[in-house]
């Protein structure tokens, strides 16, 4: 399977080389995430797309100085909706019956059930939620970029709040979860480049119950 085959060469590139990726290829990427599953259809997150060198610049800063994020070509933050509120969830119903044509007796009991339940729960409750939904995605951008022989470089370590503040992700309800530093290795500096992948063995990985 050729994808197996993309998902066994790619790693966490630990450096890389300044040199751009095809914007198409970038789309891509983002079009795969776009496309993930997320819980009760709401794609509760967003992806900015970071190419600036001064921007990079000040999140290198909060970002344990991690040479890719300002050697890539494009960096991506996943960040998730704050919480769940009724226009955000009415919306995406909303949009689901114009795009189909009609309305479902069950769909929008469904959206009652949401509209009962949601806009209720404590926001960090929905924050974790809707970032889970995100991860889902942020997998999926990894597979399609490793698909197109793009190098890839997950990051979960950086300061969020800072983070937010520079993109004034607050101001739209948003917070930042994972970034993926997208572009090409760089075969000279990453110390990572010629190791060998090491995962655990099927058996320990999978229980299978008959």
């Amino acid at each position: 399977m050729e994808l197996l085959e993309k998902l066994k060469w790619r790693y966490a590139t630990k450096a890389m080389n300044g040199k751009k990726v095809p914007q198409a290829k970038i789309g891509d990427i983002v079009e795969a995430a776009r496309l993930a599953p997320t819980s009760s259809g709401l794609q509760p997150f967003e992806i900015i797309e970071v190419t600036n060198p001064d921007v990079k610049k000040e999140i290198r800063k909060i970002g344990w100085n991690q040479s890719v994020i300002t050697d890539c070509s494009h960096l991506l933050v996943f960040a998730a909706w704050d919480n769940y509120t009724a226009e955000r969830i009415n919306t995406m119903f909303d949009l689901t019956n114009e795009i189909r044509g009609f309305e479902n007796e069950g769909w929008e009991n469904y959206r009652q059930l949401l509209l009962s339940s949601y806009p209720q729960r404590d926001p960090e409750v929905n924050f974790n939620h809707a970032a889970k939904q995100a991860y889902i995605a942020f997998g999926l951008s990894i597979a399609a970029a490793a698909f197109e022989g793009i190098d890839s470089t997950p990051m979960e370590g950086f300061d969020a709040d800072a983070l937010d503040k520079i993109l004034g992700l607050g101001e739209k309800g948003l917070r930042s979860c994972i970034l993926l530093a997208l572009g090409y290795r760089n075969t000279e500096e990453d110390w990572l480049v010629n190791l060998k992948k090491v995962r655990k063995s099927t058996e320990d990985f999978v229980t299978t119950i008959k």
